[in-house]
């Protein structure tokens, strides 16, 4: 039976050393303890990979909170399912630990409790995030009906963009080049050929 560890924080700015500190006071071995320290936007982590696949039955699995599982609801018990019930791993949840399943498989009552507690914490979580994203749009809203306006101004489009769109469209000149004629950045010049491509293609389905 192996102890492993799991470390993740959601960007290069923030500190691991909490989480880190929680795996040590748990004697942990030093190569046992994965961290995953990047970005939560594509939710990338390769190191957490690595220790699945090192889990073996009865290996215990330990994470400082239940959030590290994933980012969501589904993520959550999804993962906890894959190292539960696939892999037969244990877990053990130190901020919470009414949900740590090391009573092995014969503690029916116990795994039952853990995989109840687990689906409610991850149900609340959840919820107050969607709670919270439903907050934030309601308060851009009530703002931008008090006239607050979000975001860049947009650029204005130079007078001889038509002429260039046309050209970039027929093929008779580069993005680059049209969008240099045009005295435009280039990224800038791109994006205002797709939208009014999409315009152009609303209205011939209209």
């Amino acid at each position: 039976m192996e102890r492993y560890g799991y470390i993740r924080v959601s960007s290069k700015d923030q500190n691991p050393d909490r989480q880190l500190l929680a795996m040590q006071e748990q004697k942990i071995k030093k190569h046992n303890i994965y961290l995953d320290q990047m970005s939560g936007k594509d939710f990338a982590r390769p190191q957490y990979h690595r220790l699945l696949r090192k889990l073996h039955k009865g290996d215990i699995f330990i994470i400082k909170s239940i959030d590290r599982l994933g980012r969501n609801y589904g993520e959550i018990l999804e993962q906890w399912r894959i190292i539960t019930k696939e892999i037969g791993a244990e877990i053990q949840v130190l901020d919470m630990p009414l949900l740590n399943t090391g009573g092995g498989p014969e503690d029916l009552t116990g795994v039952f409790i853990a995989d109840l507690v687990l689906q409610i914490l991850a149900y609340v979580a959840e919820t107050e995030r969607t709670f919270i994203r439903q907050r934030q749009a309601e308060g851009i809203a009530a703002a931008k009906q008090k006239g607050v306006q979000f975001g860049c101004r947009k650029q204005d489009t130079p007078d001889g963009f038509e002429t260039y769109y046309a050209l970039w469209k027929e093929r008779k000149l580069s993005v680059r080049k049209a969008a240099e004629l045009c005295r435009m950045n280039y990224s800038t010049f791109y994006r205002r050929c797709k939208e009014k491509e999409d315009i152009e293609k609303n209205s011939f389905k209209l």
